[in-house]
């Protein structure tokens, strides 16, 4: 992984080749009390990005468990549901979503709500359709004879799925949940559009400051490249750690 980090960096100064343009790097020169600033204030972002996407992730996956069993049923109605909900969320744009979430929202509940919860929100809902999709189909790659083995015991339903059906199906979707959660990494980029001081956010602010787009939106480039190769090698260790054992 960082090998990768490396190679991009290194190739950056020799972007400067390929045309007349004069690269303004100084604005993010560390050893400049001006670029020492822009770094901190662009590295700053990284929080609000990571705890919107963290608790989206979360919440999607909840939601998307609960809207996943009507798919399950034998009874047509809730499988209806399920494909209405599904089909529904999944053709409405993310960006339309946030929007309606952050303007629409507060007025039809009478509600306040702030730049952050108004993108969890959001994106809770977007990724829901695609989390339900995701554990209906782990859920259903599980062997018949788990669930008769699992009602032999004399385990209900709940039962059944709690301690027997979800552990192993967690497994079998765990690869999907993490590129899952890497959309959703990049999706939290459109909550700056609403205000959140997230990393996108914060480069706009400085390029209107600092009238300097191509470096620090390389910069910003950079900034999501470590983040997602960071989250797909945690995710491909969290594979490892519990892979099924082949016999």
């Amino acid at each position: 992984m960082s090998h990768r980090i490396v190679t991009v960096i290194l190739c950056l100064p020799f972007l400067g080749g390929c045309s007349d343009y004069q690269w303004g790097w100084y604005v993010l020169d560390p050893g400049t009390e001006q670029g020492k600033t822009n770094l901190s204030f662009l590295l700053a972002g990284f929080e609000d990005t990571i705890y919107v996407s963290l608790l989206s992730m979360l919440f999607a996956m909840l939601l998307g468990l609960m809207v996943a069993f009507p798919a399950l049923s034998s009874n047509p109605w809730l499988r209806a549901i399920n494909r209405l909900y599904v089909e529904v969320i999944r053709s409405i744009p993310v960006l339309v979503l946030l929007l309606w979430v952050y303007y629409g929202m507060p007025t039809l509940l009478d509600i306040s709500l702030n730049h952050f919860w108004a993108g969890v929100i959001a994106l809770t809902i977007a990724e829901s359709a695609f989390m339900a999709e995701v554990f209906r189909g782990g859920i259903q790659a599980i062997m018949r004879g788990q669930h008769e083995a699992a009602e032999s015991l004399g385990l209900n339903y709940w039962q059944k799925m709690r301690l027997v059906i979800l552990p192993q199906a967690f497994r079998q979707i765990l690869p999907p949940l993490g590129n899952q959660f890497v959309y959703i990494l990049k999706m939290s980029s459109l909550v700056s559009v609403i205000g959140l001081s997230d990393l996108t956010r914060r480069a706009n602010e400085l390029v209107v400051n600092e009238y300097l787009p191509l470096e620090i939106y390389t910069f910003l480039v950079l900034e999501y490249l470590l983040l997602i190769l960071l989250v797909s090698q945690a995710v491909r260790w969290l594979e490892k750690r519990i892979a099924i054992p082949s016999h």
